[in-house]
């Protein structure tokens, strides 16, 4: 590589690795992000000569299907967070910067089952939309943070017009078995549309 001349234009980057975020109270954080959504706790920050007094950090795992991957989330205890809204809302309202963080289940089944078991553990469900790409449940975490749960659609489905695909929303019940109803072949396939020269 030329080190004289610079790139052209950054490396597309493969996607996001991992993300941390800060919580109220770690010990309840973890309770969520362990018993609601699923991750299991891999690691955790302790003193050592390098670094004698470290944040309270937690690091979590989800199922990558066999692949090894040391965390997809880490949770940094920061006592001085704002509360959280009363109220979730994906549009309005939250202190935080994040607004939600989506989490891929396994498939169409295991998202099913994982309703099911969220709506007997009593959580709320703040949103159920089907997107053109994904079939989606927002929940919120104690610190205000959303939490969409979700499983992909086949890549055909979306893939012919990804713009389509995103601005497709069917917005659904939010409690009761009507929340556990899943329609994926009511889902458009996206396909863009040429013009016809006349």
């Amino acid at each position: 590589m030329d080190k004289a001349k610079p790139a052209a234009a950054p490396v597309t980057p493969r996607g996001i690795n991992h993300l941390v975020l800060n919580v109220r109270d770690l010990d309840e954080s973890h309770q969520f992000w362990t018993e609601i959504v699923g991750f299991k706790q891999v690691g955790e920050l302790k003193p050592t000569p390098q670094r004698p007094n470290p944040a309270r950090m937690r690091f979590y795992s989800g199922d990558r299907g066999g692949q090894t991957h040391h965390h997809d989330i880490a949770l940094v205890e920061k006592r001085d967070l704002p509360e959280p809204p009363k109220d979730w809302s994906m549009y309005g309202g939250a202190p935080l910067a994040v607004n939600h963080i989506a989490i891929t289940l396994p498939d169409r089944e295991s998202w099913l089952q994982h309703l099911e078991y969220l709506q007997g553990r009593g959580v709320k469900f703040d949103r159920r939309v089907d997107h053109g790409m994904t079939h989606s449940v927002y929940i919120h975490d104690p610190n205000g943070y959303g939490v969409e749960l979700l499983y992909e659609l086949p890549a055909e489905v979306w893939s012919g017009d990804i713009d389509a695909a995103l601005n497709f929303a069917r917005i659904l019940p939010t409690e009761g078995a009507e929340a556990l109803v899943d329609e994926a072949e009511k889902n458009p396939i996206f396909k863009r549309t040429e013009a016809v020269a006349s």
